[in-house]
């Protein structure tokens, strides 16, 4: 037995511990994280515009792939900190949990408190300096993989004010060291959104044509609202904008409604996307459904015989941001992306009941419109009860609760279980066939269902090819979905690798992200990767290609061991059905040998941007993004 004593006790001084669990601090050493790093500086430069003293961020990525940000902020301070015995800017980048946000003056309210802070950056960074002006000179400091290796020095003469950081990721740590400018373009037109008036630039400057980009809103969140409903029809021509401060609380608040029948409401506490909600969502839709039920009794277009709309129907179709600074912040959940904070409730519903009532009471036209769009709902909601209701019914009466042409797994355990939506009776008879009876099942689906982006939940029930998917994953839909009640953790999509395949996978992702999310949120939904290729020769295995890179290879392998390309037959499927039971099992369904891509929700704005520009009703979006991207299409159907 090996002895346990003192001697085995480690203690990680300093940033030891960030390098030893860089995933403690970031979350993961991918790509996700390696983001993750320039969004910590950028907040903190975000920080100062929030406190009144910072209007321009400047992001370069550099040529070696380093990351440059600056702005026009107070500066970080530079004099020696009264414990620490060191420069100020030096305690920042050296230990962690330092800053000007735990309670000082120095910041009213703050995003990058939920952070990690600069001093993480600088530890899991090959290379970092900082050059702050402070009024009285241009001063620097440099550091190695979060160690000081240049103290602090003056380097030239400087009046202004402001802080620039230069770092690059430590390629030790990340497996992925190439920044992705969409990723990061993402992220500041969402900052600029949120900070009117805040203009943000990033410049790539990794190619000979540097490319710049450059976010500034006027118009702050009701800009983010018209930028989110580009594409789609709008109820009434300018979003609802209201704003209140609170002792500590400030709101704001920007919606718009549109033809649409999915609502998408994104909330924050200062900077910060509360994906889960919160207190402050709670008491925005509080809110909204009272004010609109209260001015619809008061002016006869709801009777005394009718019920309330609910706040569903009320916000079918809405756009809405809900933004709010609060100096203290609590988080709720395990993502800490849930607001806590009880009073934040009372302010942002007394806040939208004053404000949107007068808004009410001044615009008539634009109130019937999206009271009349509301009242619709709640007929299509009652139509939809019926329909689930008739379902629920026909299924009594036919004595089983599943569709006919599910072939079900013999295990129960959800956790256990996959489930794949098979396009097309004769690859779903051979995935049938193929398959693992004990934890696959298989759903065959025949034919392209209905696009949920251009139809109400009453159309759905019923529906010939959504029903059976419905009844199979035994979750419902919609705000009824019960993530508990699912009867498979993997739902695997398997549709042949041509434009009709591409298509309904579309088609489902759309249904999923509009009707059942928590499955996309939780990571249920993969894809499968059947081979695209067969390569077969006399007296040797078939060998399967995922990829015409990975043709290419195989190709260029077989050649360097003196057999011909000519002399290998080469076969393109272009169908699930070209394949065997035995083939579609070995290439694609067993757990050991296939390749199958899980979807992520890492941006639910862009999401909900791209499923209205590919299923929306409005063709111009369409068409521009087809013309943008047609050069990237690859094995197009002739």
């Amino acid at each position: 037995m090996a002895e346990y004593n003192e001697s085995q006790i480690q203690v990680l001084e300093g940033l030891e511990a960030v390098r030893k669990r860089p995933g403690m601090y970031i979350g993961s050493t991918s790509e996700r994280g390696l983001h993750h790093l320039v969004y910590e500086i950028v907040d903190n430069a975000v920080d100062e515009a929030l406190a009144g003293y910072c209007n321009e961020i400047n992001v370069e990525i550099l040529e070696d792939n380093s990351i440059s940000v600056k702005d026009n902020g107070r500066g970080v301070p530079l004099g020696i900190h009264h414990k620490m015995k060191i420069p100020a800017v030096e305690v920042v980048y050296t230990i962690l949990h330092a800053g000007g946000k735990f309670g000082g003056e120095g910041y009213k309210v703050s995003g990058g408190l939920h952070g990690v802070g600069a001093s993480v950056v600088n530890a899991l960074s090959s290379n970092l300096k900082v050059e702050a002006c402070n009024g009285d000179g241009l001063f620097e400091i440099k550091f190695e993989r979060g160690k000081k290796v240049q103290d602090l020095k003056k380097i030239e003469e400087c009046k202004k004010r402001g802080t620039k950081v230069v770092f690059k990721p430590d390629a030790d740590i990340f497996t992925v060291t190439t920044f992705n400018t969409d990723t990061l373009i993402q992220r500041f037109r969402e900052m600029a959104f949120l900070n009117k008036k805040l203009k943000i630039t990033l410049e790539d400057k990794r190619d000979t044509e540097v490319e710049k980009y450059e976010f500034y809103y006027e118009g702050g969140i009701t800009s983010f609202v018209e930028y989110l409903n580009k594409g789609k029809e709008a109820v009434h021509k300018k979003p609802v904008y209201f704003e209140s401060t609170d002792k500590e609380t400030e709101v704001e608040i920007a919606f718009q409604y549109t033809t649409a029948y999915s609502e998408n409401i994104y909330s924050f506490v200062n900077n910060i996307n509360t994906i889960e909600g919160g207190t402050h969502l709670e008491g925005f839709k509080r809110g909204i459904t009272k004010t609109f039920n209260d001015y619809a009794r008061k002016f006869n277009i709801l009777k005394e015989k009718d019920s309330n709309l609910s706040g569903d129907d009320i916000r079918e179709g809405m756009t809405a941001i809900v933004s709010i600074r609060v100096k203290d912040p609590q988080f709720e959940g395990q993502t800490k992306t849930k607001l806590g904070n009880s009073e934040v409730t009372g302010i942002v519903n007394s806040t939208i009941i004053e404000k949107l009532n007068y808004y009410l009471e001044e615009n008539p036209k634009e109130a019937k419109a999206i009271l009349d769009k509301a009242l619709a709902a709640a007929r299509a909601r009652e139509a939809a009860r019926k329909a689930r209701e008739l379902v629920r019914r026909k299924n009594v009466l036919e004595s089983t609760t599943l569709p006919g042409k599910l072939a079900d797994c013999q295990e129960k355990d959800a956790s256990k279980c996959e489930l794949y939506l098979v396009e097309g009776d004769s690859a779903g008879g051979s995935a049938k066939q193929g398959r693992d009876r004990k934890f696959q099942a298989i759903l065959p689906m025949w034919g392209k269902m209905i696009n949920v982006e251009k139809t109400r939940a009453d159309k759905i029930y019923g529906n010939d090819k959504l029903s059976p998917v419905i009844t199979a994953i035994g979750g419902g839909i919609g705000n009824d979905f019960d993530l508990e009640k699912i009867r498979y953790a993997k739902i695997i999509l398997m549709a042949d690798a041509d434009v009709d395949g591409a298509h309904i996978r579309t088609l489902l992702l759309t249904f999923f992200f509009r009707y059942m999310r928590p499955l996309v949120e939780k990571g249920h939904i993969y894809i499968a990767q059947p081979p695209l290729f067969k390569l077969a020769k006399r007296g040797m295995n078939d060998i399967y290609c995922y990829s015409d890179d990975e043709l290419e290879q195989k190709l260029i392998e077989f050649e360097e061991n003196g057999i011909k390309r000519e002399s290998i037959n080469i076969q393109r499927y272009k169908g699930l059905g070209e394949m065997n039971s035995e083939q579609l099992w070995e290439t694609t369904m067993n757990p050991e040998t296939r390749t199958i891509l899980r979807v992520e929700l890492e941006d639910a704005v862009l999401a909900d941007q791209m499923f209205t520009v590919l299923m929306g009703e409005e063709v111009a979006p369409r068409r521009e993004f087809i013309e943008k991207n047609a050069k990237y299409v690859k094995n197009l159907d002739v």
